[in-house]
């Protein structure tokens, strides 16, 4: 039997919703409606130093007179609740200290100045497999130096753990086979020093407990494409290995990956340019 589809929405509230995001809610409800699927809207604030309040509401009311209602969302409630990511904070803080116990990431202690002075230092610096074991992890501290400066509440981060110089694999719904070579992808931060997820790890961990089945998104992600497939593979433990080549076999979601919405003059449809949608 197969499983039913559910897509989602997942705006930011730092802005308006403009015409992309309309576009990007057309594809997800209408796929949604035609395979007998639920549409969900969910609300990704852990960025609280870009959030405009009011802004949730807006992109509700521009939902609504648009037509395109959510099945679940904070408003319309549903199983798989809360769909405000604020208030899923301690659920991404487990799946972060799992993926670290399972060696899949780790603590990274390096302070700010200190990153600054490597990107000073280094020119196109990236926190990556070929930089990782001079910096100050889990990766080259001894485990008691590193449980005690974890007692003593040293701020730090959970990065993932990119495998060096492996090609990783998946199927987009329009491009076709997508490879990267992990060779240019950093370890990314997924726990900030706040404790608030970043949205690689957010985005992850709500889609997989969410049931999400297809992801449809802005072809500017698509250069994230290997660390979020990465920890769909950690979470939902399907990853396959076959020598130097890696295929992450993710059973629960497609990718279709869009291409940009223009706005005159080359300019890109974004929040930040100023164009938003008037209901």
């Amino acid at each position: 039997m197969s499983k039913k589809i559910r897509v989602r929405f997942a705006p930011s509230p730092t802005g308006g919703l403009h015409l992309g995001g309309v576009r990007t809610v057309l594809y997800n409800y209408l796929f949604a409606r035609q395979q007998g699927g639920d549409f969900v809207l969910r609300i990704e604030d852990t960025d609280q130093g870009r959030f405009v309040p009011g802004a949730e509401k807006y992109i509700l009311d521009c939902l609504e007179w648009c037509g395109l209602v959510p099945d679940e969302s904070p408003v319309h409630g549903g199983a798989y609740g809360p769909y405000r990511q604020s208030e899923r904070k301690q659920v991404y803080k487990k799946y972060a200290e799992q993926l670290v116990k399972d060696g899949h990431a780790y603590y990274a202690f390096d302070t700010p100045a200190e990153l600054e002075a490597k990107r000073a230092a280094i020119p196109n610096f990236q926190y990556s497999h070929a930089s990782r074991l001079q910096m100050k992890n889990s990766l080259t501290l001894g485990a008691d130096e590193v449980n005690q400066l974890l007692d003593a509440q040293t701020p730090h981060v959970i990065r993932i753990k990119i495998p060096a110089d492996e090609a990783i694999s998946f199927t987009d719904m329009i491009r076709g086979e997508v490879v990267f070579n992990t060779t240019q992808s950093d370890d990314k931060v997924l726990l900030k020093a706040d404790e608030m997820p970043t949205y690689h790890l957010a985005v992850v961990v709500d889609d997989y407990l969410m049931k999400i089945t297809h992801a449809f998104r802005g072809e500017e992600w698509l250069p994230s494409a290997p660390a979020h497939i990465l920890l769909w593979a950690c979470l939902a433990g399907t990853m396959e290995l076959n020598r130097k080549y890696f295929r992450w076999k993710i059973w629960w979601q497609n990718f279709l990956w869009k291409g940009y919405i223009k706005a005159g003059q080359n300019l890109i449809m974004k929040k930040r340019n100023g164009i938003i949608m008037n209901g």
